[in-house]
């Protein structure tokens, strides 16, 4: 077996509608085809992949898995992407990665899952 790429993340989600327009309207993916499952959810694309499901209808965990910290997407247009951020606000933490200069931007989802954004290092600093 050779891994070929990442595929997917899926989230579970209490509040379908939230989740969506949380990774519509902040992290500009797009609704796309899913399959007909026997659960509500949706499929969220981004280059023509679909790289983020969401699980709805399901009770949340009471102890959550845990295992994986956050899942990271590489981005463009950091100070848009801040002041989006700023508009709903969702408190946020800016690093910038030592050795390499890449922005690295965390935040949480409406369900609590950490999401990591990269940005190229010749992306200005924030106003």
């Amino acid at each position: 077996m050779t891994i070929q790429g990442m595929n997917h993340f899926t989230v579970l989600s209490s509040d379908l509608n939230r989740s969506k327009s949380f990774y519509v309207e902040i992290l500009g993916l797009k609704e796309g085809s899913r399959p007909d499952f026997s659960f509500p959810g949706a499929w969220l694309y981004a280059g023509g992949q679909a790289i983020l499901h969401i699980i709805a209808g399901k009770p949340m965990p009471e102890r959550p898995a845990g295992v994986i910290d956050h899942m990271a997407f590489s981005a463009s247009h950091l100070q848009q992407t801040v002041d989006v951020l700023k508009q709903h606000g969702i408190p946020y933490d800016l690093h910038r990665l030592k050795g390499f200069g890449t922005w690295q931007l965390f935040f949480h989802d409406p369900d609590g899952a950490k999401i990591e954004l990269d940005f190229p290092a010749n992306e200005p600093e924030l106003k």
